[in-house]
């Protein structure tokens, strides 16, 4: 298309300057690949768990994979909203994420445990590291889903680290 034929672009005036809703975006992309990667690992984790707690593993991965899978929606739109481009390749992921890929060999039902407890906790230190920045330019919808997602991202994390006490 010409330059002449494309519709310009509508500058974004939000009442957040570009540079805060970059880094904004910046952060947001990070907890959007942190939520995904943690998403695809639950999920491997939920078709692939075994042994004698596989029932209530398997439902437990479910609900898990399932609240994960309905968080990437609101993060990314979040990023849409200040103006930038949501990632949305594994490549982009893998760049994005704090976390680790899924091990390549599906480990014991336990272990699975350990590694989505400390998931979530990678998930909670992305998110929580944005306050500063979230609050200084008075973003109260980032500063939302932010909270909402601590509070799955601890709480979850919570009960995994509970199943491993003995």
């Amino acid at each position: 298309m010409s330059k002449k034929t494309a519709k310009p672009v509508m500058a974004v005036n939000i009442g957040i300057s570009e540079k805060d809703r970059a880094a904004i975006a910046k952060g947001l992309s990070h907890l959007l690949a942190d939520t995904y990667t943690l998403y695809l690992t639950t999920h491997n984790f939920h078709w692939n768990v075994t042994g004698p707690m596989f029932n209530s593993l398997h439902a437990m991965f479910m609900a898990q994979y399932t609240e994960l899978w309905n968080a990437v929606d609101p993060i990314a739109e979040r990023i849409r909203s200040l103006g930038h481009v949501a990632p949305g390749s594994y490549a982009e992921f893998a760049k994005l994420s704090s976390l680790p890929d899924a091990p390549a060999t599906p480990p014991k039902a336990m272990e699975m445990v350990a590694i989505l407890a400390k998931g979530h906790e990678g998930a909670a230190r992305t998110a929580r590291a944005m306050f500063e920045l979230v609050d200084k330019a008075n973003d109260e919808p980032t500063a939302d889903v932010l909270v909402q997602r601590l509070t799955v991202h601890e709480q979850t994390a919570w009960m995994l680290r509970s199943l491993l006490e003995e």
